[in-house]
């Protein structure tokens, strides 16, 4: 059994920290926290708790793995880790935005981000822990008990004793029920998501290129879907409220799906992995009480993610490395974790706008008027940057909203909207 060791303040040397997840936003956690440790004179025992084996490819993350900016310098810079480019599918040159009926093509000049494999990634920075003395113990975690000199972490494997725990387990349902119960934690609200890939075969990759395809489909239940170039195949996920098989069959054979990936019609299924479905979630928005006394959460079990969009593994990775900075310098204990949360006001404060972002979407695109903003946007660059920036994450999008949101790009609007007052055939 690990054993604790200091009371709510900083983290000493003879501490202990307990991460429960295994993913970006649990790895960064652990190495920041070893390594920020070690510049302070403190040699801090931290303890990763991970259920999945990453390693050999024996269990998955439902990610369509695509790393914005600026992930590389996080990796890098913060974590002190080579960032594992030789993983790297494809970099994302530009995105093609489709509505059912128009789409527009957008580059910018920011740098590319990512495409790679989850696992791949996540057993690379598992491994990159552990070759930092940090211990991986690949267990569940069944019960929590909060006590004021520790906290008891339950396994099927191992009990452990920690002055902290971080919880880094994205939406496990599972693992939320048990802080849930234990310090009152709830989950952040979420949208449902269907994952597949499909190999269209060397010409079918070349004739598709380097652009991620995202959609707008004017139905009830999708609020968007992409597809994504990941090396010899494209990986196809839709999100939206209460998403389900019919529904990713349904947005396969769509033609504006099928004009972007024309081998989808008629589909020849010659890998084994082909058009199977995964199902999955992620937040889009914040979770309740998600600090308190000898616990805080990262990532997606914080909510802490770009609104709408998600940059789920960049937020990730950044969060995790800002809660171990906070639990080495401030402290374990709720008021500690306010800096937690100023630190984070960045994400926070997006986060109005980007709820305000999907619901303006939803009505543009469930309209038909988003075809208006497409066609204005092919004549404005103002308003073709302010795509850009929403759909690749690059830009928290209060800034997006200045940036677009201007008289010109109103009156370049205004000018074609009419053409488009008709409704899209659902």
């Amino acid at each position: 059994m690990v054993q604790k060791g200091s009371g709510l303040g900083p983290l000493q040397g003879d501490s202990c920290a307990v991460v429960i997840g295994g993913g970006p936003a649990g790895a960064a956690t652990a190495i920041s926290l070893k390594m920020g440790a070690r510049a302070l004179g403190r040699d801090i025992h931290v303890v990763i708790v991970e259920e999945k084996l990453f390693e050999g490819q024996q269990h998955y993350n439902q990610c369509v793995g695509v790393l914005s900016p600026p992930i590389v310098e996080l990796i890098e810079r913060d974590l002190k880790v080579p960032f594992p480019h030789h993983l790297s599918r494809n970099a994302i040159t530009g995105y093609v935005l489709h509505t059912a009926r128009r789409q527009i093509v957008l580059d910018g000049a920011a740098e590319p981000s990512i495409a790679l494999r989850r696992v791949q990634f996540d057993a690379y920075l598992l491994d990159e822990a552990r070759q930092r003395d940090i211990e991986v113990v690949n267990a569940r975690v069944t019960g929590l008990e909060f006590h004021p000199d520790r906290v008891v972490i339950y396994t099927d494997s191992v009990p452990l004793e920690a002055d902290v725990v971080i919880g880094a387990f994205g939406l496990d349902e599972g693992t939320a029920m048990l802080f849930q119960h234990a310090v009152g934690y709830h989950p952040p609200p979420s949208l449902s998501s269907v994952v597949t890939k499909f190999h269209p075969g060397d010409k079918g990759m070349l004739d598709f290129g380097e652009r991620i395809h995202a959609f707008l489909p004017p139905w009830q239940r999708i609020e968007f879907g992409a597809l994504t170039p990941k090396g010899n195949h494209v990986a196809i996920n839709i999100a939206g409220q209460n998403i389900d098989a019919d529904l990713m069959t349904r947005f396969l054979a769509a033609p504006f799906v099928t004009s972007a990936l024309p081998a989808l019609q008629n589909a020849q299924v010659s890998n084994v992995n082909d058009l199977r479905f995964f199902k999955g979630q992620f937040p889009r928005g914040l979770a309740r009480k998600f600090s308190g006394d000898r616990y805080v959460m990262v990532g997606d079990a914080a909510g802490l993610v770009r609104a709408f969009k998600g940059k789920g593994i960049t937020s990730a990775v950044q969060t995790g490395i800002r809660a171990a900075r906070v639990i080495l310098q401030a402290g374990v204990s709720e008021r500690a974790f306010g800096v937690y949360h100023v630190d984070n006001r960045d994400i926070i404060a997006d986060l109005p706008y980007g709820q305000m972002m999907r619901h303006l979407t939803l009505f543009l695109a469930r309209s038909g008027w988003m075809d208006a903003i497409l066609r204005a946007a092919e004549g404005d660059a103002g308003l073709r940057h302010a795509l850009f920036d929403s759909v690749s994450a690059h830009r928290p999008f209060q800034d997006v909203v200045r940036s677009g949101l201007t008289f010109d790009s109103v009156r370049a609007v205004m000018r074609v909207l009419p053409r488009y007052l008709l409704p899209v055939t659902q």
